[in-house]
This record gives structure tokens, C-alpha cells and sequence, in this order.
């Protein structure tokens, strides 16, 4: 079966029953699987109020269901910006611009001032202060080991004076 959705793409959607009548034969009948999902625009697209074509060069990365993702990205760096910064990119490199920008964006939104510069700062707060706690943790369990060896030692010395008497 051919369906056409919203945006002129035509997408061939397969189900597990898709035979003829006269061709049946349980041996020939194929497999059963999901049939293909009929998805609309991107979420950019969807945002931006564009058609979506099959070269999308956004699609791959803002699927419709993630549509907030988008929406994040393009408030902070704009669209044109999304689509430049990911044209320079070699294909395999692409999916972590996306996600770091989204990232970047997202803590720039809760931090305008700051942005990530903020968070890693915080982040850098937290890991010396958990540094420092270590350290000090470790250094109590050090004294309370030499108290408890102080403590065997003095038991043993005794049972020695005592058991020779």
C-alpha cells in the first residue's frame, strides 16, 4: 500500500498480510513485523511552518515527537545557524553537534549569564568539595585504623605479661 502524507512524501507502508489470494501459501507468506510508521514533518519543520522534503537536512536529527528539542536549539543559535554549523560537519559528527547544542542551549536558557561556563563551574564547585570531603573521610579512617592497631598491640602485650606470669 502507498500512502501520501502532508508533505507530498510518499511513503510505502508494508503490513504482514500484504498478498494476494490466489498466491497464498503459508510457506510464502512473509514474515510477521511492525508495519512502517506514516511520520509527518520534522519537528523543525513542523516549528518553522515549512514543508519537509526528503532532504531535510534537519529531519535526521529533530524527529516530530522530539519537537521541544528543536525549539530549545533554534531560541538560542536560530535555525540558519543549526543548518550551517551541521553543513560543516562530516556526517558522522553530526548527531553529537545536535545533541551538544541542544545541551548548550537548554543550560543557556536556565543560566543566560553563565550558560555552560556556569555549569561546568558548578560542576567544578561540587567535585572539589567531594574531593575535599574524600580526603578528609580518608584521613579520619587512617587515625581510626592506627587506633585500632594501638589498641591490638596493647590487648596482645598484655595477654603476653599476663600469660607468662
Amino acid at each position: 500500500m502507498e500512502y501520501t502524507n502532508k508533505t507530498r512524501r510518499s511513503l510505502r507502508v508494508s503490513t504482514p498480510f500484504s498478498f494476494s489470494s490466489s498466491s497464498y501459501s503459508p510457506s510464502l507468506m512473509p514474515s510477521p513485523s511492525l508495519p512502517t510508521v506514516v511520520q509527518g514533518p520534522c519537528a523543525a519543520c513542523k516549528v518553522l511552518r515549512r514543508r519537509c522534503t526528503d532532504t531535510c537536512s534537519l529531519a535526521p536529527y529533530f524527529p516530530p515527537s522530539e519537537q521541544l528539542k528543536f525549539v530549545i536549539a533554534h531560541k538560542v543559535f536560530g535555525a540558519s545557524n543549526i543548518v550551517k554549523a551541521l553543513q560543516e560537519l562530516p556526517e558522522s559528527k553530526r548527531a553529537d553537534a545536535v545533541s551538544s547544542m541542544v545541551y548548550e542551549a537548554n543550560v543557556r536558557i536556565h543560566d543566560p549569564v553563565y550558560g555552560c561556563a556556569g555549569a561546568i563551574s558548578k560542576l567544578q564547585k561540587q567535585l572539589n568539595d567531594l574531593q575535599a570531603e574524600l580526603a578528609v573521610t580518608q584521613a579520619e579512617l587512617l587515625i581510626m585504623q592506627c587506633q585500632q592497631q594501638q589498641q591490638n598491640d596493647i590487648a596482645s602485650f598484655y595477654d603476653r605479661d599476663l600469660g607468662s606470669d
